[in-house]
């Protein structure tokens, strides 16, 4: 009987010595956002314009990580850095987003969260203040992925979702840059929105919470005088915004190169399959795959394990990111 309690006190001290061995390190989170990719170098914005941007980032980043800290969810950090970006006119997301080519507009968004792949999307919305809200509905509570136009905005009547005339969406700022896409078209005969301005401003955020969950959210206008009801990369799960257990991403850039080589997807596949870290994904894919295919733009990128990558083929993307407690990180410039 002795020697028996003996075995079980010395099992007892082996299990208590292993379960502390193996105890499980603190999970690292962290938030990355994004508001846009494209021609930026220092003599195009103002000090102010300058100041005011990266206030919103930052803004942006501080609205998803309190959420973080406190120990809230992937999917609503991302949620709330994107919706400060659809709040600011200085974005192409929201309040400030782009015309079409009959002076409406049309916004885009997805949501995807990393574990179990659920994902939620709307195209061509007219009338909801804060698309990437609605995506999360469809999400949460539609058997569907992606809604499109006139249903998308009825499906956001019945959910309540906070509705707003289209002209809500106007700024003088926009409305220029649609005069001068067309007189573009009319010089050269032929539609071309991109030769406007090589500025992306879709918004977008990924991250990674305190239980090693992972979720994308991007968010967009779409492009300046687009026509025939045209939807870039950004409502496109797989393209503009993709996350699974170990990656999540979310793009910028000019959505039909986006869509045809499936930009997000690409990179957490390259991730996982290759075994390599999230930055040499991101960059195989935004520096190498884009760059030989004549795609410009750049994504944030993060994985479960809190690294960032931010990589971008044009002169400047809007971005920042903050890890655990440590100070949050804002860029404009390609030389930062």
């Amino acid at each position: 009987m002795r020697r028996l309690a003996v075995i079980c006190m010395a099992l007892v001290a082996c299990t208590g010595v292993e379960s502390e061995s193996t105890m499980k390190t603190e999970q690292p989170y962290g938030l990355v956002v994004h508001g846009g990719a494209g021609t930026l170098t220092r003599s195009q914005l103002s000090p102010e314009y300058e100041q005011q941007i990266r206030a919103a980032m930052a803004a942006s980043l501080a609205a998803g990580h309190e959420i973080l800290a406190a120990g809230g969810s992937s999917t609503e950090a991302t949620i709330a850095a994107v919706v400060v970006l659809e709040e600011s006119p200085l974005f192409n997301a929201g309040k400030g987003s782009v015309y079409t080519w009959e002076e409406t507009h049309e916004l885009d968004a997805s949501l995807m969260v990393g574990s179990d792949q659920r994902a939620g999307a709307v195209a061509s919305v007219r009338n909801v203040r804060n698309p990437i809200r609605l995506a999360q509905l469809v999400m949460d509570d539609s058997p569907h992925v992606m809604l499109a136009g006139e249903g998308a905005d009825q499906f956001a009547r019945e959910k309540g979702v906070e509705l707003v005339d289209n002209d809500w969406f106007d700024t003088d700022f926009r409305l220029q840059q649609l005069h001068q896409a067309k007189q573009e078209d009319n010089l050269q005969g032929m539609l071309n929105p991109l030769g406007v301005e090589k500025k992306f401003g879709t918004v977008g955020a990924v991250a990674v919470d305190m239980d090693g969950e992972l979720a994308a959210a991007t968010s967009t206008g779409g492009t300046t005088a687009k026509r025939w009801g045209r939807v870039g990369d950004s409502p496109i799960i797989g393209a503009g915004t993709y996350a699974n257990s170990g990656c999540a991403v979310s793009a910028t850039g000019h959505g039909e190169y986006f869509i045809r080589h499936a930009v997000a997807h690409d990179i957490c596949a390259r991730h996982a399959y290759l075994d390599v870290s999230i930055k040499e994904a991101a960059d195989m894919v935004v520096m190498d795959v884009l760059v030989r295919a004549g795609g410009e733009g750049g994504v944030i990128a993060i994985d479960r394990d809190a690294n960032v990558a931010l990589p971008f083929n044009t002169e400047g993307m809007y971005r920042g990111y903050q890890v655990g407690d440590n100070d949050p990180v804002v860029g404009i410039f390609g030389d930062e």
